[in-house]
């Protein structure tokens, strides 16, 4: 039976994916599991396994094609099969599916938008972002040519509509220039927005002495660097500590649903990573049982597939709490914004050696600041002071809970 390839839907927001290799040809035989194709999404620019093994047959979407969620880009047929034909259009409750990922949530393709009647009396295809943006920006979208699939309006075309429409009426105004966002900068604009506008935030600050994790590291660095290769990074002790303290304060790594608290069953720790366009948050899955060796072996992995824009779909689902580390760029302290539905992320500076009290008198000490920001309607003041109270006790003595 004939195996359809269609374009995947990462998060219920994402409208349409941009296509922009195929790691096959036509006619070539492809197996399950290995890469296929790479799109670029709202989400990240990520790699696309085979459904299934197989011939590569009836590919119907170019490189660089805009397609909607849920549509069949090509199929996967057995020896003397025949590609099904291309169907008109692609059904609402289509789902987007990845070998590395399962079944992702159902989207409605942008296709099956509602019409909205043009002055001209013809009927425009938008999707419902591109509509709410047209709204806010005062754009009317009868004026607008869609440049996406079948002449669907996108949010490109609106914005695009916007400026055209402002450099009619402003007159002598100064030389200015517009950076158009990729698709990773406009979701992290939208959901840091979202977030900080909807989530009630509140944030704890906390000192730490840093020898004791330096410590560690120096022990355990030669062992993990045996066991893959890589260098141990202070990220990866504090991704261990972190996940093993959350295990014991269950309610920070839980979620807001909307209406109740979803205590997760496993402790998937998303891992900030700066890339060319904004932030990804890989997930390090089961990261409270996880050895040493392997979180370090992971990260790198995942780091060094963010930087080449070779993230699977899976590498970004599941996490239930976030750690953002900007002490390599020298910051001393930092205050992050929540992804929701997560309860919390941790915000941590560098370390460096500050002058502070020792036996009541000054002494220098390396000293690193950690700023946890916590959804209240999860946890409150003292739930969360108790859970970054025991993390800076790990941080201090990681050794007693990395053995």
């Amino acid at each position: 039976m004939a195996i359809s390839v269609v374009m995947p839907a990462l998060e219920m927001a994402q409208e349409t994916g941009k296509l922009l290799a195929w790691r096959k040809k036509e006619g070539e035989r492809v197996s399950k599991g290995e890469p296929l194709l790479e799109i670029e999404t709202d989400k990240a620019v990520v790699e696309i396994e085979a459904p299934g093994d197989g011939v590569l047959a009836g590919v119907t979407a170019g490189v660089g094609a805009v397609v909607p969620v849920g549509e069949t880009i090509a199929w996967i047929v057995g020896p003397g099969e025949v590609a099904p034909a291309k169907t008109a259009t692609v059904a609402p409750s289509a789902r987007a599916s990845s070998a590395s990922s399962g079944a992702v949530a159902a989207v409605a393709a942008p296709a099956a938008a509602v019409a909205v009647a043009a002055t001209t009396g013809a009927a425009a295809q938008i999707s419902p972002k591109a509509r709410r943006l047209a709204k806010e920006l005062g754009v009317d979208i009868a004026r607008i040519r869609g440049s996406g699939p079948h002449g669907i309006i996108t949010t490109e075309d609106v914005q695009s509509a916007a400026g055209s429409a402002g450099a009619t009426t402003v007159v002598a105004a100064p030389a200015a220039t517009a950076e158009a966002l990729s698709p990773v900068a406009r979701l992290m604009a939208e959901r840091t927005t979202q977030s900080w506008t909807s989530v009630p935030h509140f944030f704890l600050v906390r000192e730490v002495e840093a020898s004791g994790i330096l410590a560690a590291q120096r022990r355990f660095a030669g062992e993990v660097e045996k066991a893959n290769g890589a260098k141990l990074s202070i990220t990866d002790l504090l991704i261990a500590l972190l996940a093993r303290v959350l295990a014991k304060h269950p309610r920070m790594n839980a979620s807001w649903t909307g209406s109740a608290i979803q205590t997760n069953a496993g402790i998937n720790v998303s891992v900030a990573m700066a890339v060319k366009d904004g932030v990804v948050a890989p997930v390090i899955t089961g990261a409270d049982t996880a050895a040493l060796a392997k979180i370090s072996e992971q990260r790198r992995d995942l780091a060094e597939r963010a930087r080449a824009n070779r993230l699977r779909p899976g590498d970004l689902i599941g996490g239930t709490f976030t750690i953002s580390n900007l002490g390599m760029y020298k910051v001393d302290a930092f205050t992050a914004i929540i992804t929701p539905p997560q309860a919390a992320i941790l915000a941590v500076g560098g370390i460096s050696e500050r002058v502070v009290a020792v036996d009541g008198k000054p002494g220098v000490r390396p000293m690193m600041t950690l700023t946890l920001s916590s959804d209240h309607r999860v946890a409150d003041g003292a739930r969360a002071a108790e859970f970054l109270s025991e993390l800076a006790d790990a941080i201090r003595d990681p050794e007693k809970r990395l053995g």
